[in-house]
């Protein structure tokens, strides 16, 4: 990290939410996949361990990874999966470990839709029978049409992973309506091609994530945090576009969220992963645009996620009120500390080069088999290693992954 001259008070101060939550600094861990759960989906030591590193930093929020809402849907093998109490105590300690040191910890909720992984031998549910933009997917991958009676299941189970989040002592959920995964496929005109209540007009696209909001305040009740991660556009062509995103942000304040996570791109256009648009790409922050388009019509707050490594950028952004809140993630995997460095005003140099064969799906598994292995040395008390080389990555972590998505209860 480089040290920097400019004082940064706006990412130490706290930020005080609408539920009554202070988080105590302005820098936030957005949700990446730790891959940590065992076999039957229950969070491991590993899992608590590295969350108590990253409290240890000083990170203000801590947003986990995506939980899954329904065993039967995984988006990579060892996701955590939450329907019932069978493994509640283990989430306790999860929330525990990462509120040791004053952080906050929000669990992300989410159903994969069509871009499950697991089960291999069943077809992926999703708003229409749409496939990916992606020829070597659609070849084992084409999903099924939900019916009513399984979206309302769905918002349920939304519902019921939710409740048991914060009985287990989160401070609260993030609803992931971001980066091309069941509620993100609903929003998109490309992926959504009903022609009932949930499909069409924007109203009707987005109807199934407001329902969903609805039923998770309903359940989380109004003094714990509920947030919601979404796209500020799926950077395709006939996809979500910003000027229907920030309309979506509206209709979610409406709803008296506490936090949006602002976010974008998709499996087909994955953003996230550092694939942004050229012009996203060349600067410090993917969607600050869209930040600043959103707050001319929102006090909402916001958090920005994507490509934010300057710390003078991120107080500016944060003391001139564009956003309440920086994300990072993939940093993190490297620099457990990274709040304490971000607060002491030094930026990040640069992201771990990560090899890569170019093709997008399988160069999106492949970051997240870099990080996951990272997270694992993190966990048990080991610095964070990069490995070089196609090669080599490919045996560090083909076989793993293997193992565990044969293994996967």
């Amino acid at each position: 990290m480089t040290q920097s001259t400019f004082s940064n008070p706006a990412l130490q101060q706290p930020l005080s939410l609408a539920c009554g939550t202070s988080i105590p600094n302005r820098i936030a861990k957005s949700a990446m996949s730790e891959q940590l759960a065992d076999r039957h989906g229950s969070p491991t030591t590993d899992i608590q361990q590295l969350y108590a590193a990253w409290a240890r930093g000083g990170t203000g929020l801590l947003i986990t990874g995506n939980v899954m809402i329904d065993h039967r849907a995984f988006v990579e093998p060892r996701n955590v999966v939450l329907e019932d109490e069978q493994f509640l105590q283990a989430h306790k300690l999860w929330a525990q470990a990462a509120q040791a040191n004053g952080s906050k910890i929000i669990m992300q909720i989410n159903h994969p839709g069509r871009v499950a992984v697991l089960p291999l031998l069943k077809k992926p549910i999703a708003p229409s029978a749409v496939g990916l933009d992606l020829p070597a997917m659609n070849l084992i991958r084409v999903p099924r049409a939900m019916s009513e009676t399984e979206i309302l299941e769905q918002i349920q189970r939304f519902t019921t992973t939710a409740a048991l989040a914060v009985k287990a002592g989160f401070d609260g959920v993030q609803v992931h309506a971001a980066h091309g995964y069941l509620l993100s496929q609903f929003l998109s005109p490309l992926a959504n091609t009903r022609t009932d209540q949930w499909g069409g007009s924007p109203e009707n696209r987005r109807r199934i994530l407001i329902e969903t909001v609805r039923a998770v305040r309903q359940a989380v009740g109004k003094n714990k945090i509920l947030s919601v991660k979404l796209n500020s556009a799926d950077f395709q062509k006939g996809g979500l576009s910003q000027e229907e995103s920030v309309q979506i942000a509206l209709a979610l304040e409406a709803e008296a969220i506490d936090l949006l996570e602002v976010s974008g791109g998709n499996y087909e256009s994955p953003a996230q992963l550092g694939y942004a648009p050229e012009r996203q790409a060349q600067r410090d922050a993917y969607f600050l645009d869209y930040a600043m388009a959103l707050r001319q019509h929102s006090k909402l707050p916001l958090m920005l996620t994507g490509g934010l490594r300057n710390v003078e950028l991120m107080n500016r952004i944060v003391a001139d009120g564009t956003v309440d809140l920086v994300g990072l993630a993939r940093p993190f995997a490297m620099q457990p500390d990274l709040a304490k460095q971000l607060l002491a005003g030094k930026s990040v140099v640069a992201d771990a080069k990560i090899p890569a064969i170019g093709y997008k799906p399988v160069d999106a598994y492949l970051q997240l088999a870099w990080h996951a292995a990272q997270f694992r040395r993190i966990s048990r008390g080991q610095k964070p290693k990069a490995i070089k080389g196609l090669i080599k990555t490919l045996v560090a972590f083909g076989p793993r992954m293997g193992f565990n998505i044969l293994t996967q209860d």
